[in-house]
């Protein structure tokens, strides 16, 4: 059985090792993936993004979402969609952008993306799933893998059925599995004797996300379901050391100055990709994630959220006697 730390090869791209950073819609900018290759990710998924938006040019999505650093390892940017040749013709530009493979998500539970027909509602409808996956093969002549959920529901198995499909006839070159349904998100026990399973009948490498926390968790499921490798998603926010910790070059958690200064890293890089205002809102999100490691109270988390500018977060993060105390 391969270890984590072992290189392997996907679709033809040679990866170091076998932890990578999942997709994480509304989160995976370039500078999240970075985060995450700077702290040891063998492979990075971008971002949720349109086949539409990127088909028709919009352009944030083309300038904002599809935006990679010169700095960034191996990236999977994934697309959602329901259009063969619409997904076609974004997953060409794609390739275009300097994609290293292509992604697509067939598996998000979100329902203003499933009315679309696109993403967990392709697993009711496999020939337009298994004809979807060829197009962006196709189009972009990049390896393209895929993100199933286990079903719709809970006790279904209609991803299972539809990973068969997409390998023998779609030709993808991996399989990303999260074993819950669609409809509980990410609540519940993930079925990682499903996950085996899976990885036990497909001709092709199967990356397990779900439920992934700790490295107790990941080598635990690693083991028990003789994945290729494994996803880290919820699990890495604000706590990037968890690649380090998993890949064995760290024995514990950071002290809290490391924290404040990737933090503060975090910042930065926010308001160099969205600008000073934009930055603002989304750091509101982020703030929580090291606030929690950092230990930090109602206070100091009321206050972020209600700073008007990176510069006045920055002042009540980096005040002379939080660094002390920190």
């Amino acid at each position: 059985m391969p270890a984590l730390t072992d290189s392997w090869t996907l679709g033809g791209v040679p990866l170091p090792n076998r932890v990578a950073l999942a997709p994480l819609a509304g989160i995976g900018t370039w500078f999240v993936r970075l985060q995450a290759f700077r702290h040891g990710a063998g492979l990075a998924f971008s971002e949720m993004v349109s086949s539409f938006g990127v088909h028709h040019g919009n352009p944030r999505t083309c300038t904002e979402m599809l935006r990679l650093h010169p700095d960034e390892g191996p990236v999977a940017v994934q697309l959602f969609g329901a259009d063969p040749d619409i997904m076609c013709s974004a997953a060409e530009r794609v390739a275009q952008a300097g994609a290293t493979l292509i992604d697509l998500n067939m598996g998000c539970p979100v329902a203003k993306v499933c009315k679309t027909g696109a993403g967990a509602a392709l697993l009711d409808e496999p020939d337009r799933a298994v004809a979807v996956a060829r197009a962006a093969r196709e189009g972009s002549g990049l390896p393209v893998t895929v993100k199933l959920r286990s079903g719709r529901a809970p006790g279904q198995r209609s991803g299972v059925v539809l990973a068969q499909r997409l390998a023998e006839e779609a030709g993808i070159a991996a399989l990303s599995f999260h074993p819950r349904s669609a409809a509980v998100h990410h609540k519940g026990t993930p079925d990682y004797d499903l996950a085996a399973e899976l990885v036990e009948a497909l001709p092709v490498p199967v990356l397990l996300s779900g439920g992934l926390r700790s490295p107790e968790q990941v080598e635990r499921a690693f083991a028990h379901t003789g994945a290729a490798a494994i996803l880290l998603a919820r699990g890495s926010l604000g706590d990037p050391w968890l690649f380090e910790q998993i890949l064995g070059r760290r024995d514990g958690p950071p002290p809290a100055a490391e924290v404040l200064a990737e933090l503060g890293w975090v910042m930065d890089r926010a308001e160099e990709h969205f600008g000073p205002r934009r930055a603002t809102g989304w750091m509101r999100k982020a703030y929580p994630w090291y606030l929690e490691r950092l230990g930090a109270g109602k206070l100091l988390r009321d206050a972020l959220m209600r700073a008007e500018s990176l510069d006045l977060a920055r002042a009540q993060l980096f005040a002379p006697a939080l660094s002390q105390a920190a």
